[in-house]
This record gives structure tokens, C-alpha cells and sequence, in this order.
């Protein structure tokens, strides 16, 4: 080993250490527990797999695990799609309107869904005043799998868009002026330097925003535990909140394996990004 990598490996030791007792250790217990029945009215017994055998036959899991990944598919796309739209018009309109497009990310995000909580209520919210004053009707939205799965959508697309926004932003803003300059006069119109130079450019950007926002529309908690509460009839329960049900209920095993589980879709999913992004690691 040189002196070069052992310099290096001085200077991020500080940051090992600290991934290792506060994220690795405890990745390590949750692993352990799963295979345990850790319940705290029950004797600790060792189960090997029979916590994950007992998961993938519990219907509850599964519908968990469809409204998650239903969940992720639809706010991400729309995120992405409306990320990009935002930051080609700051991009090119600069001034307040940066400011004001990234409100809703500054809002702390329970409280964001507190004010969406208040909007969605049948009897005095913004939603159905506005129907009554304009259709005359009102629409119970948090009532129905389908309308509390649309008003989850609503709320945390409207939170994190900004996010995305930003990220898309700072790839475009890295692109050369020259080039779109060259493709003017060559003739091009918008959507071909938008196809042709753009989105080849922002690629890495592009990728580098999916991972973070697909990991965090998976392991979604608290717009859910605020707005809905799971609700109705466990349908907009996300997997987060099914551990987590577990956790309560002193069933610590059963809310680990399912936390595990979440690990491993999160996991590969990155993989298959960098994979895609054809990132390297840099020694």
C-alpha cells in the first residue's frame, strides 16, 4: 500500500467508523433479528426463515408491498417528468420564480402533510370547498383505496418535485452554452437540442436524481402515517409503516424481516441504477 492510499484512508477512517457503528451495526442486528422470534410477551426462540416463510403468505405484506411499489412507480415518473419541465423554465427564466418553486421543499415534510391533511377534509377542507363552489359537489377523497392512493400521489409530488428540480438544474446548468449555440445554427429546432444534447448530458444527473428518489418514495412513512394512517382498510399502507405496526405491537422479529426485505429492493434497485448510469468507483 502506498503512501497515497494510506493517506486517503486516514483521512476517511473518521467516516468509516461512523458508517460502521451507526449504519453497519445496526443493518447487522436487523439482519439478526429476522431470524429470531423477538417478541416481548414470548421467549426469544430461533426461527431461521420461518419469519420470511410467514411474510411472503401474509396478504397484508403483499398488498403493502404492491401499494409501495405502485406508489414509487407513479410519483417518481411524474417527479422526473415535471422536474425536468421546471428546471429548462428556471433555467431560462432566472429570478423569484426559483424561489418560490422551491417552497414546498423547505416545508419540513409532516408538517406538509398536515396542511394536505386539512385540504382533504370532507367537512371544511380547501379541496371540497372549491368543488362546492365550482361543481356543486363534494368528494370524501381519503374514503376510497383509489381517492387516497391519487391524494397521497398529489401531496408528495407536490413536496418533492422542488428536489428533483434542483438536481436537473445543476446538470443543465453545467452544460456548455456553445453547443446549443452550434445546434441553432445548424438549423435544429428545441425538442431535437432538447433530445439530442440535453438528455445525453444530463444522463448522469438524470439517474443520480431516480436513486434518491426512488429509494425515498419506498421507504415512505410520514405523509402516510399523517394523512392516511394506512388507511382505508390498509391500502395505502407502504412497507415502512407495516414494520413499524409490527415495532408497536413489541413483534420486533416480524417488523425486522419485513424492514430487511425493503433493504434488499432498495438495494438492488441502486445497484441496477449505477449499473445503468455506468458510474466508477474512483481510486
Amino acid at each position: 500500500m502506498n503512501k497515497e492510499i494510506k493517506e486517503a484512508f486516514s483521512f476517511i477512517s473518521p467516516l468509516i467508523i461512523f458508517i460502521s457503528i451507526f449504519m453497519l451495526l445496526p443493518l447487522i442486528g436487523t439482519f439478526w433479528i429476522s431470524f429470531w422470534r423477538d417478541v416481548s410477551f414470548l421467549p426469544k426462540k430461533f426461527l431461521g426463515i420461518d419469519n420470511y416463510l410467514r411474510l411472503f403468505k401474509d396478504p397484508q405484506f403483499l398488498q403493502s408491498l404492491y401499494f409501495t411499489t405502485l406508489f414509487t412507480v407513479f410519483s417518481v415518473a411524474i417527479e422526473m417528468v415535471l422536474g425536468i419541465i421546471f428546471a429548462l423554465v428556471i433555467n431560462e427564466k432566472k429570478g423569484i420564480i426559483r424561489g418560490i418553486i422551491l417552497l414546498p421543499w423547505v416545508i419540513p415534510s409532516v408538517i406538509s402533510a398536515r396542511i394536505w391533511q386539512l385540504i382533504y377534509r370532507y367537512d371544511y377542507g380547501l379541496a371540497n370547498f372549491l368543488l362546492e363552489k365550482i361543481f356543486h359537489f363534494s368528494i370524501n377523497w381519503l374514503g376510497s383505496p383509489s381517492g387516497a392512493f391519487f391524494s397521497l400521489l398529489l401531496a408528495d409530488v407536490w413536496r418533492t418535485t422542488p428536489f428533483v428540480t434542483i438536481i436537473i438544474l445543476a446538470g443543465l446548468q453545467a452544460i456548455p452554452e456553445d453547443l446549443y449555440k452550434q445546434a441553432k445554427i445548424d438549423g435544429t429546432n428545441f425538442f431535437q437540442r432538447f433530445f439530442k444534447i440535453t438528455i445525453p448530458l444530463l444522463k448522469p444527473i438524470i439517474i443520480v436524481a431516480l436513486l434518491f428518489r426512488t429509494i425515498d418514495a419506498l421507504r415512505i412513512f410520514d405523509i402516510i402515517y399523517v394523512i392516511t394512517g394506512g388507511g382505508p382498510a390498509g391500502t395505502t399502507t407502504s412497507l415502512s409503516i407495516y414494520a413499524y405496526k409490527y415495532f408497536l405491537l413489541g413483534d420486533f422479529s416480524y417488523g425486522a424481516t419485513i424492514s430487511v426485505i425493503l433493504f434488499f429492493i432498495a438495494f438492488f434497485i441502486a445497484i441496477f441504477y449505477i449499473k445503468i448510469g455506468k458510474f466508477k468507483a474512483i481510486l
